[in-house]
Formats: C-alpha cells, sequence, structure tokens
C-alpha cells in the first residue's frame, strides 16, 4: 500500500467517526462516512506536523551567542523573505510576514514531500492550490479594507464616478483571475512534476529518473517562491494609500 494511502487508512481507523459528523455538520458529507480523510489531507497534515516541529524546536534552541542549527535556517528564512517583501510591501512588510513566511513554508513542504517514494505531490492535487489561493484572496482584501478603509473599496470603482459601473465588474473579474491564476500555476506545475517522475521510472527505473528527482526539487522551490511573491505583491497593492 502506498505510504500516504497506509497513513490515511491509519487516520480513518482513528478519526473517521468526528470527522464525518464535522463534515455533516457543515453541509459537506463526505462520499464515504467510513472514509472522509483522503490521502492527501493526510499529506497536508504531516507537512503541518513537520513545521510546527521545526519552529518547536527553533522556539526550544534560541540563543542569541551561539544559535543552533535550527535557528540558523530559520534566520536564514527570515531574512530570504524580508528580502523578498520589503521592496513590494513597504516600511510595513513586518506585519505580513508570518503569513507570506507560512504561504511559502506550507506550499514548499507539500511540493517536496512528492519526493518520498509512492507519494503523489499534495499540491499536485487542484485542491490544495485553490485552497491556499482562497486564503491568500482573503488575507489580502482583509488587510487591504483594514489598512484603508472605504478608500480600499474605491479602488474597485475608477477614477471618475461615472466609470464605476464600467471598472466595478472590470477590477472583480480581475481579482477573482488571480484565485485562477494561483491555482492553476501551482497545480499544473507540480502534477506536470509528477506525471514525468512517474512516466519515467515506468520506463527507466534506474538511472534516468534521477534527473527527473532533481528537477522536481527545483519546481518545488520556484513555485513556492512565486506563489509567496504574487501573495506579496497583492498585498503590497492592497495596502497603498493611493487608491
Amino acid at each position: 500500500m502506498p505510504l500516504q494511502h497506509f497513513l490515511a487508512h491509519i487516520l480513518n481507523q482513528l478519526l473517521a467517526g468526528p470527522v464525518t459528523t464535522l463534515l455533516n455538520w457543515i453541509g459537506r458529507p463526505p462520499l464515504n462516512p467510513a472514509v472522509p480523510i483522503n490521502g492527501t489531507f493526510t499529506m497536508e497534515l504531516i507537512a503541518v506536523l513537520l513545521l510546527l516541529v521545526f519552529f518547536v524546536i527553533v522556539r526550544l534552541t534560541l540563543h542569541v551567542e551561539k544559535p543552533g542549527i535550527a535557528q540558523q535556517f530559520a534566520e536564514m528564512i527570515e531574512e530570504f523573505v524580508t528580502n523578498q517583501t520589503e521592496p513590494i510591501i513597504g516600511h510595513k512588510y513586518r506585519v505580513y510576514l508570518p503569513f507570506i513566511t507560512s504561504v511559502l513554508l506550507f506550499i514548499l513542504a507539500n511540493n517536496l514531500l512528492g519526493l518520498l517514494p509512492d507519494v503523489d505531490t499534495p499540491t499536485s492535487s487542484p485542491v490544495v492550490p485553490l485552497g491556499m489561493a482562497l486564503l491568500t484572496f482573503a488575507y489580502y482584501h482583509w488587510q487591504g479594507l483594514k489598512e484603508n478603509k472605504f478608500g480600499y473599496v474605491k479602488q474597485f470603482l475608477g477614477p471618475l464616478w461615472w466609470i464605476a459601473p464600467l471598472m466595478l465588474p472590470i477590477e472583480l473579474i480581475s481579482h477573482l483571475a488571480r484565485i485562477l491564476s494561483l491555482t492553476i500555476r501551482l497545480f499544473a506545475n507540480m502534477f506536470a512534476s509528477d506525471l514525468l517522475i512517474l512516466i519515467f521510472f515506468a520506463l527507466f527505473p534506474i538511472a534516468l529518473p534521477v534527473i527527473f528527482i532533481g528537477l522536481h526539487l527545483g519546481v518545488s522551490l520556484i513555485q513556492a517562491y512565486v506563489f509567496m511573491l504574487l501573495a506579496s505583491i497583492y498585498i503590497g497593492q492592497a495596502i497603498a494609500h493611493e487608491h
């Protein structure tokens, strides 16, 4: 049995009842009440647990004079995200740093899980990129409203009142298209990477697939970075005061 399905089976044995009850309560009953947790969601949980373990290790080993390996790695991540987001968002970038860093690490962790044997990359399932896209969409709009109040809404109406009926649907479609763009870009690239590895492992099971494993690693890094960068751009545009 593939690893992700084996782990999903264990979770279903332990939690099928409560999860089915919860899904029924929110009006989304599972197709099979005995198996409400699939392999993709299981790997997402593993990604979250791995990140939590990393954060806990960093917190427990914090040291000003002699930082450990985990702390040094965390500081490298913080410095990298800062260097990428500060020029885009501006001096208030630190307010949004936790969200942007979490997006980067969560997507990267899910992408890299696809390197494990018998594991489909969670982000090669469209549900995962869609969930991250919707979360990003909701977050940057919320931050725009917090920062600019009604001034944020005015950006959807255009500079002149008499063109508002034309500008409003255009702006709405443009923002909704961001959800589609974020979802398809991440999903399509990770799905294609998984497919290439699968095909070449079937044809050449010894040496050549190693090249495509390296390619998967590169795609994983790039796609996590692109998603983070786009999230930063959207946040920066939402909180700007020239609306």
